[in-house]
């Protein structure tokens, strides 16, 4: 065996791939190894720095350790998304393509025997591959309907990336999991997808102290809400409310308070305030009651 090497662990796994039968299997393997060689050509991976095993649903794909993981990460983000959605969106319903990824880091020795392939073992790889597997992971990628991929970072990748804000990664967008293993809690943090526009429910903030809003040439002052009456006429029927603007005079008499609907002035002649006309044995209208508001 050789010495394990530090190394970037990059995993991927199709899902729901043995629900296809062998045509389309073939097909989604084809469709992913290429996805992959142009995910690593646009984060400026060669060709020998990686080394690939085909585990038939997913590949494992060892970089050495001069990759730079800000690119490789942005390309996942951004590039190997792209490529997911212009796959489903010419394959066929059978053939559609979602991925779950995880990006890890960690010592990587590569035990190759003759007649064989494969052979990369190592504690931080098959920490990788359960968090490859971990319902958390299933789980957020079939919550999202919408997305292609899902995609999951060890937090040796957190904390040495992805916190930092480094560009095209966006550490607002990551979140905290701890998934549970054979020897323990393997912490981890999963990418939450694209940001959605901000919502904002309070009031509009005040504009700055410069600020200078001009007054309307005119604005009417706003009326006051009615009060409620309680009072009824004799047929049952609710009292009347009156509103007037101004200070008008009734036979004589000056009504005080807040009157909105008229524009001021004297008023001649009857005003029946609530009640109803009838006429008085002198051939006069008259008025019963005067239970109007002058409010």
């Amino acid at each position: 065996m050789r010495e394990p090497v530090n190394r970037t662990i990059l995993l991927l796994d199709i899902e729901r791939f043995s629900r296809r039968d062998d045509v389309v299997q073939a097909v989604l393997r084809r469709g992913l190894n290429t996805i992959v060689d142009q995910t690593l050509e646009a984060a400026g991976v060669e060709p020998t720095q990686q080394y690939r095993e085909d585990r038939g649903d997913g590949l494992i794909v060892l970089l050495s350790g001069d990759v730079a993981k800000t690119a490789l990460l942005r390309a996942l983000l951004t590039t190997a998304r792209d490529l997911l959605h212009e796959h489903n969106l010419l394959a066929s319903d059978s053939a559609q393509m979602r991925l779950r990824m995880v990006l890890a880091v960690g010592e990587v020795a590569h035990d190759p025997h003759a007649g064989t392939t494969g052979g990369v073992v190592g504690h931080d790889l098959n920490q990788a591959c359960r968090l490859l597997d971990a319902d958390v992971l299933r789980t957020a990628l079939a919550a999202r309907p919408d997305e292609h991929a899902v995609l999951a970072v060890s937090e040796p990748v957190y904390q040495g990336i992805v916190r930092h804000g480094h560009r095209g990664v966006r550490p607002e967008l990551f979140r905290p999991a701890d998934v549970v293993v054979k020897d323990g809690v393997l912490a981890a943090w999963i990418h939450q997808g694209a940001a959605g526009p901000a919502t904002h429910t309070g009031p509009a903030a005040p504009a700055g102290p410069a600020a200078h809003t001009e007054p309307a040439a005119h604005t009417e002052p706003a009326a006051p809400a009615p009060r409620a009456e309680a009072a009824s006429t004799a047929a049952g029927r609710p009292a009347p409310v009156f509103h007037f603007h101004g200070n008008p005079v009734v036979h004589g008499s000056f009504v005080a308070g807040d009157q909105h609907g008229v524009s001021g002035g004297t008023v001649h002649g009857d005003v029946v305030l609530g009640g109803s006309r009838h006429r008085d044995p002198r051939g006069a209208d008259g008025a019963d009651g005067a239970e109007g508001s002058q409010a």
